[in-house]
Parts: C-alpha cells; sequence; structure tokens
C-alpha cells in the first residue's frame, strides 16, 4: 500500500489529465542504474561479449567516469560492444539481470502512477540512454509498449546486433527522439538527472523525481515540481 505522500502525488499527477508523459528510466522509475549495473554484470559473469572486451571496455569507462569521455559516446559503446550477439540472447540475458537484481529496487509509486496514466488514456514513453535490451526488460514491469520505447540501441541484421547506432537519447537526444518518433506535444516528463533537463524542459509539467543535487537545483530555481519516492532513503542506505 502507498503511503499517504505517494498517494497524493499520484492523485495529483492523474488531475493533470495528461495525454502523453515522458519518463526516464535510471534512478527514475526504480533507484540505481541498470544499464551501468548490466555493463558491469555481463563483463564480469562472462559468456555474452567477448572476454577480451572486458578490460578495454573498463578503461573506458574508468575514462569516462574522469570526464575525458562523452556522456553520449560513452553509452553509445556499451551498446555497439554487442556487435556480432544475437538479439534472442541479449534480450534473456537482459530479462535475467533485471528481475534477479533490480525488480525490488522499482519504485511502487512510479509503477502505480505509469500503470494509472495509462489507464486513463495517456501514452507513456521510456526514454533512456541505458541499452534497450534492459529497458525492455524492466518496463514490462510497468506496462510500456515496446513501441513506445527509446532507448540506445543499434541496428539488428537477421537477429545480429550490429555495431551501427541508431540513437543514443541523452541530454538533448531525449527531446530530440520524442520529437522523431512521439511526434507529440509532451504534457508530463519525469526525470532525476540534468541528462533528463532537456526533456523536462520541454513539457508543460516537469517533474524532477528522486533528483541528483545538481537537478533538484535546478528544479528549485525553475520551478518544477520535485518529488522522492518513498524507496529513495531505503535505497541510498543499502
Amino acid at each position: 500500500m502507498n503511503s499517504p505522500e505517494a498517494e497524493a502525488f499520484i492523485e495529483s499527477t492523474l488531475r493533470l489529465d495528461l495525454r502523453v508523459a515522458a519518463f526516464d528510466c535510471d534512478g527514475t522509475l526504480w533507484a540505481g542504474d541498470a544499464g551501468e549495473r548490466f555493463f558491469d554484470w555481463e563483463l564480469k559473469e562472462g559468456g555474452i561479449v567477448s572476454s577480451a572486451l572486458d578490460q578495454p571496455m573498463r578503461a573506458r569507462y574508468a575514462a569516462y567516469k574522469r570526464g575525458e569521455v562523452d556522456e553520449t559516446t560513452m553509452c553509445g559503446e556499451m551498446v555497439t560492444m554487442h556487435n556480432g550477439v544475437s538479439e534472442a540472447k541479449l534480450r534473456d540475458a537482459a530479462t535475467f539481470f533485471f528481475d534477479e537484481f533490480f525488480v525490488l529496487q522499482i519504485f511502487p509509486e512510479m509503477r502505480e502512477l505509469v500503470r494509472r496514466l495509462q489507464e486513463n488514456g495517456c501514452e507513456a514513453w521510456a526514454v533512456s540512454s541505458s541499452n534497450e535490451w534492459v529497458i525492455r526488460a524492466a518496463v514490462k514491469h510497468f506496462g510500456i509498449p515496446e513501441n513506445r520505447i527509446l532507448a540506445a540501441n543499434v541496428e539488428v541484421d537477421d537477429g545480429i546486433a550490429t555495431d551501427r547506432l541508431i540513437r543514443v537519447p541523452s541530454g538533448p537526444g531525449k527531446p530530440e527522439a520524442l520529437r522523431e518518433v512521439a511526434k507529440k506535444e509532451i504534457d508530463a516528463a519525469f526525470g532525476n538527472s540534468r541528462w533528463d533537463a532537456e526533456m523536462l524542459a520541454m513539457a508543460k509539467h516537469p517533474v524532477a523525481i528522486n533528483p541528483n543535487p545538481d537537478l533538484e537545483s535546478m528544479a528549485q530555481e525553475r520551478g518544477w515540481r520535485i518529488y522522492f519516492p518513498a524507496g529513495t532513503l531505503l535505497a541510498s542506505s543499502s
């Protein structure tokens, strides 16, 4: 059962009568970064990508964390590294990973909000710079259809992933992807980091969910709504 604060958040959002809503995923719909964790897990577990990629990709990610590689480039490389892997294998691995390690980190009120919005006829879009296979596995728990997922993805030839990027929705890439694919005015957008700022700014009703300090400061300056899900403190202390 949701807390009174969570229920008040859901009800107040439903009263906006939203027709189209865009949701960032990691940190917004659930606690933590599933894309980053999947990247670490698949390199550690082996059997998905070549073991020869382990050291160079970890070195590349360390350079990203030092600010030497930009966000969009890194997220793109975390997808193109699957060149030559069957998409069926990637789907199965992503489903196992999310259900095993992340499903309990879903924010219950966010899952209920997405469900009730869609029941009321709202189009819910999942927009993420994490790889599409993980996001597909994750948003099944929210009832968001695959044709409303905008995530980091590559072209697939005869069931095999290639290294040809289609898109990496991060920062300004998020509103660009929504304009290109959704082709509708975004009534509300929900995000947790500065990489969601442009998407929030395009919406009539921007909402900072579980925001990082930089987005929280921006939201306060711009008068955007801020909401911390009930599981936020628990997740951050685990």
